[in-house]
This record gives structure tokens, C-alpha cells and sequence, in this order.
């Protein structure tokens, strides 16, 4: 007997053994080589869903500059607010109303996106401002007005006149970032301080904008009153 095999004998482990333990599991092998294929496939599988979810439903943008100040990208802020933008509303043809944030195409470089405020809709009569060289327009049918909340810094209608709806993509729903500023888009409304209480900045800034969308409303002339006129 060889020395090999005495020693294999007094250790007790059969010849086999370290043969058994080298060999692969092809089983084992193939789950393996499935969990590696898998993942992709799955991103693959749900990819058209989150793609499809966001071309027409609802997707998230980076709101950027200063048009739409204060209601987005305020100076007390130094975050550029990230928005929930609604696509189901104006895919659907669900009306658009004066007021709502828009995302649209911009007119002049298709390549843009412009964020801007609906002030006038098809049927209204708006009183523009510089540099629009018309002191009031019509706005025809499939067409809406719209401006940048902050006139000095904005391009809006006043520079490309009425936009149509086709150029509109989605509508503002929802802030999500900031988390101070956290929640839905409200409409302005007068703000309510308590008797002997401190008015705040919040409080002025909140009066600030009501005063600004009166400003903006008495601009507008609207079809019920057109038409109670003629």
C-alpha cells in the first residue's frame, strides 16, 4: 500500500470525496445564471409601463428661473421646487381654466418647455402688456393667454400673443420639493391674520399674491360678460 493510501485510510475519507466537492451543481448553476438574466428582463418588462405612466399620466420636472415667482422657485427658497406635472387632464381634453399652471411648448423655440400661468381662454377679451403691440386681443378659439406670474421676468403671451392648446403638455398638480413647501397648488386668496396678532412675512407675501391675481383678473374681460354686453 502506498503512502498516499495508508494516509487516505487513517484520515478516513473515501478517494472520491474531494472529486465529489470539485464537481459543479448544474442545478445550482443554472438558477444562478437565471437570477443574472432575470433582473434585466424584469427592467426590461416594466420599463414600457413607467414610460408609458409618465408620456400620459402624470410626471415629475424641475421647475427652473424666476418667471413664476413667488408662486414657484420663491427668493426664500434655495431650491429649485420639483413639481408633479399632470399629462391624464390634457391628453383627455379635460377643459383648461384660468389659473391652472401649465407646461407648455414654447412658441418661438419648440425645443423649450415653459411653465406659465393660464390667464385668458378662448372667447375672452385680454388687456396686454409691453412689449405686445395690440392694447387688447381676442382670444380665439383653441387658444388660451398665458403669463408668467412675475411680469419683468418672464416670456409669455405678451411677447408670442395667444398660444394653441395643441402646444400645451400637462398641467401643475403638486409640489413635492421643498419639503416646506410640501403640497397643492391653491388658488390665491386673501389672507386672515387674528386681531392684535403680528402680520408676518408670510402673511404679506400671501397678500402680495391675491393682490397680483386681482390685478390679473380685472385685465380680463370674460365670455359671460362679452356677451352680456352685446
Amino acid at each position: 500500500m502506498s503512502l498516499f493510501s495508508k494516509f487516505l485510510k487513517l484520515s478516513g475519507r473515501p478517494l472520491t470525496s474531494r472529486r465529489i466537492h470539485s464537481t459543479t451543481d448544474p442545478e445550482g448553476s443554472s438558477r444562478r445564471a437565471w437570477a443574472l438574466i432575470g433582473r434585466p428582463l424584469r427592467w426590461i418588462y416594466w420599463l414600457p409601463l413607467g414610460l408609458g405612466f409618465t408620456q400620459y399620466f402624470y410626471t415629475l420636472k424641475t421647475v427652473r428661473g424666476r418667471s413664476m415667482q413667488p408662486t414657484l422657485n420663491p427668493d426664500t427658497s434655495s431650491w429649485d421646487d420639483i413639481v408633479i406635472f399632470d399629462r391624464y387632464s390634457i391628453n383627455s381634453g379635460q377643459p383648461i381654466r384660468k389659473g391652472d399652471i401649465v407646461a407648455l411648448r414654447d412658441p418661438i423655440n419648440s425645443r423649450k418647455m415653459l411653465v406659465k400661468r393660464v390667464v385668458a381662454v378662448a372667447g375672452d377679451i385680454v388687456k396686454t402688456l409691453p412689449p405686445y403691440p395690440d392694447a387688447e386681443v381676442f382670444i380665439p378659439e383653441g387658444h388660451v393667454w398665458v403669463e408668467g406670474d412675475e411680469p419683468f421676468r418672464t416670456l409669455d403671451s405678451n411677447k408670442f400673443g395667444p398660444v394653441p392648446l395643441a402646444l400645451l403638455d400637462s398641467k401643475l398638480m403638486y409640489i413635492v420639493w421643498p419639503l416646506d413647501r410640501i403640497g397643492p397648488l391653491r388658488p390665491p386668496i386673501s389672507p386672515v391674520s387674528k386681531r392684535g396678532a403680528s402680520r408676518d412675512f408670510r402673511w404679506y407675501s400671501d397678500m402680495a399674491a391675491f393682490e397680483r391675481e386681482q390685478r390679473r383678473q380685472s385685465r380680463v374681460t370674460t365670455r359671460s360678460t362679452t356677451t352680456s354686453h352685446s
